[in-house]
């Protein structure tokens, strides 16, 4: 039997009952036994300042690092805020791609879901995500792509994913990943 791979999940809502967290454990219940998912957590992380890796490093910093560096693939799972990624997910992304040169981020298998309780699922935050993930060189899954809208009606009051539709959707879209996973571990 195959070794499972290691994905890290990165939740952009730090909010303990955000629909993006709900999403994230949604999605590690539908990965298929090939992966194994596991939540990085970024509210910890001090804002990136180059002056306190120069001497040394927050030990959240080091532990996220290490954590990123550790995994096979990341899966980002983020609402949007004004058209854009949360403050906190941007941190996470420059602690983890410094100090220059030492990116913990390069060559790991990429994925982003994009949720919202609005229409266009968090549209913009996904594509402003890529975008950044182009520069760390993390090969992000262009197909299926995953912008979760009206994220307020998915989830029953125990926080679980009661659509069938979008249950449906996103197995298909971890096996996707899984898929991809793969290719890019052998290149």
């Amino acid at each position: 039997m195959d070794i499972p791979r290691n994905v890290a999940v990165i939740v952009g809502s730090l909010r303990k009952d955000s629909f993006s967290r709900k999403m994230a454990n949604a999605l590690a219940a539908l990965a298929p036994a090939s992966l194994r998912l596991q939540i990085v957590e970024i509210g910890q992380l001090p804002i990136y300042n180059q002056d306190l890796d120069d001497a040394n490093p927050p030990a959240a910093w080091v532990s996220f690092r290490e954590r990123i560096k550790a995994a096979d693939a990341v899966l980002f799972v983020t609402p949007e805020h004004n058209r854009s990624v949360p403050a906190a997910l941007k941190n996470a992304l420059d602690v983890g791609s410094r100090p220059y040169g030492k990116s913990t981020w390069n060559g790991k298998a990429g994925a982003v879901v994009s949720v919202s309780p609005g229409a266009l699922g968090a549209f913009g935050a996904n594509h402003h995500l890529r975008q950044s993930l182009v520069f760390l060189n993390v090969p992000t899954m262009q197909q299926p792509e995953a912008y979760i809208g009206g994220a307020d009606s998915l989830f029953n009051a125990d926080g679980n994913l009661s659509n069938e539709s979008t249950r449906g959707f996103l197995r298909k879209f971890m096996e996707a990943y899984a898929s991809w996973i793969e290719l890019n571990q052998r290149r």
